[in-house]
């Protein structure tokens, strides 16, 4: 019985170290790396670039956003608007000289026509006899060529159609209208621990509620204050924001539109989600 190695390609089955060795090249990692803390989506990382916020801006609808990166996303929208209303604008001029162009011939071919009935009805009157030709090359077909292969008789596609582009740009998240006047600044109270001294990217936790000083996470629900864009917990709205609608923080008046509750990273765990939609069905199993 011949030895058999860990690279041994000549197998049929696909092993365990392959598989493993694969996943490690893929960088697509393991089971308990995708679905693990490490691949959800921190609360204070851009929709856009799954990356921290070093400008955080957040949305109506509290999706938190970079501001080089969604005023990155707003332009390039805006000048794939300005590409698709410019080629559409050719085409409309195109469509309207080829209109044009068309009434002018169908003019001529009238006038043709009616030239061509004045000759017949002259030529018929003063000749005696039908001088009909059987040939096959007669009233111009001389002039067609017969050959289906060249170009000029191969078929064409049709222009496609181009519909006038909506100029209105929309949020790449939630899908609504989105305006830069709109946006939100937001700002995240870092925790102030002195004998720590790791980058704020490394460290675990990172902020904490300016009023109640609780460690914000995934699993912290959050909402941001609109008149200082302080990023506060949800149990310190409920319990001292909504009290007297008062802001701890500068002792102004607030309403219920001034708390916008941050969109936290989805997992595959209901607890942790907002909220949850099943959108693909298949057929059960019934006892």
């Amino acid at each position: 019985m011949t030895r058999h190695a860990r690279n041994c390609t000549a197998g049929a089955v696909y092993t365990y170290h392959e598989k493993k060795k694969d996943a490690a090249a893929s960088g697509y990692g393991t089971n308990t790396q995708r679905v693990g803390k490490d691949s959800v989506k921190d609360f204070d990382c851009c929709c856009l670039t799954l990356q921290p916020c070093r400008n955080p801006m957040i949305t109506k609808d509290g999706y938190l956003f970079d501001k080089e990166s969604i005023l990155e996303y707003i332009l390039t929208k805006k000048r794939e608007y300005a590409r698709k209303l410019k080629e559409y604008e050719k085409q409309k001029q195109r469509k309207e000289e080829q209109s044009q162009e068309l009434t002018a011939n169908e003019e001529l071919k009238k006038l043709q026509n009616f030239l061509k009935g004045e000759k017949t009805i002259v030529s018929n009157g003063s000749s005696t006899m039908d001088g009909a030709s059987v040939s096959n090359m007669k009233n111009g077909k001389d002039k067609m060529l017969p050959s289906f292969w060249i170009p000029s008789e191969t078929p064409e596609t049709k222009e496609i159609s181009l519909q006038k582009p909506d100029k209105t740009i929309y949020c790449p998240v939630s899908g609504r209208p989105l305006k830069v006047k709109d946006l939100i600044s937001v700002k995240f109270t870092q925790v102030q621990d002195p004998d720590d001294r790791r980058s704020l990217i490394v460290k675990q936790a990172r902020y904490m509620c300016p009023i109640t000083h609780d460690i914000l996470g995934n699993n912290v629900p959050c909402a941001a204050i609109r008149t200082t864009g302080d990023v506060v917990t949800m149990e310190c709205v409920e319990k001292l924001i909504k009290k007297d609608w008062i802001n701890p923080l500068d002792n102004s008046k607030l309403t219920q539109s001034d708390i916008i509750p941050l969109q936290r990273g989805g997992t595959g765990y209901a607890f942790v989600n907002d909220s949850l939609e099943g959108k693909h069905e298949r057929p059960v199993l019934q006892a």
